[in-house]
């Protein structure tokens, strides 16, 4: 599933800049943004807080912003929070047209179940993709059933989704399946303690006899 245009938001140009007035606006549930790109003059905009905060939530969120009448698709780039509140205090917003290629970082989605008695270790948590503005895919799917220890999986076994190709270094390493250490360490008390019994018994029926 890819990316469709997410709602349309009506956004307020702003020629006030500045901590005090930012604070101002996130006050009045609004969220301080500015939009560039394709040798545009930056734009700084206020936007709706609660409606974008919920768009915001997947990434590579692509809006049709309303500026003064005028339509603008935007790539969500970059959304700045504060670190112990979690509440927006800006984003970065990208100016792209329909057709046009972009860079963006994929979420990795792991499913499936390895081999019994492996776990999953997820490498890279993102890849990095060329696709069409408006059909960035929402994930990437790395299938695991089954998959028996030592299985690599890099960024070149990737199945990607129609259109996108692959910016990220083929050999990138997204998946491993390994044993976890406390399994290999039980396996190896499990194998002493029968040895240990093995030889015990040897003794005894040498004794015996």
């Amino acid at each position: 599933m890819s990316t469709e245009i997410d709602s349309k938001v009506i956004a307020e140009a702003r020629e006030n800049f500045g901590k005090g007035f930012a604070r101002r606006l996130r006050a009045a549930g609004k969220i301080p943004a500015v939009l560039y790109g394709h040798g545009t003059t930056p734009v700084h905009v206020a936007l709706p807080g609660h409606q974008v905060s919920l768009l915001v939530r997947r990434a590579n969120a692509l809006l049709e912003l309303q500026i003064d009448g005028k339509e603008q698709l935007a790539l969500v780039k970059d959304v700045q929070k504060d670190p112990v509140h979690q509440i927006i205090e800006h984003i970065d917003l990208l100016v792209v047209k329909k057709g046009e290629k972009i860079q963006v970082d994929v979420p990795v989605l792991v499913e499936g179940e390895p081999f019994p008695g492996t776990i999953v270790n997820l490498d890279s948590t993102t890849v990095s993709l060329e696709v069409e503005a408006t059909h960035i895919p929402q994930h990437v799917v790395v299938d695991v059933e089954g998959l028996e220890e030592g299985t690599h999986i890099t960024a070149a076994d990737l199945t990607l989704p129609k259109g996108a190709s692959l910016v990220t270094e083929g050999d990138v390493l997204i998946v491993a399946i390994s044993v976890p250490a406390a399994t290999i360490a039980e396996v190896d008390e499990i194998e002493a303690a029968d040895e240990a019994v093995a030889e015990e018994q040897a003794e005894a029926t040498e004794e015996s006899e």
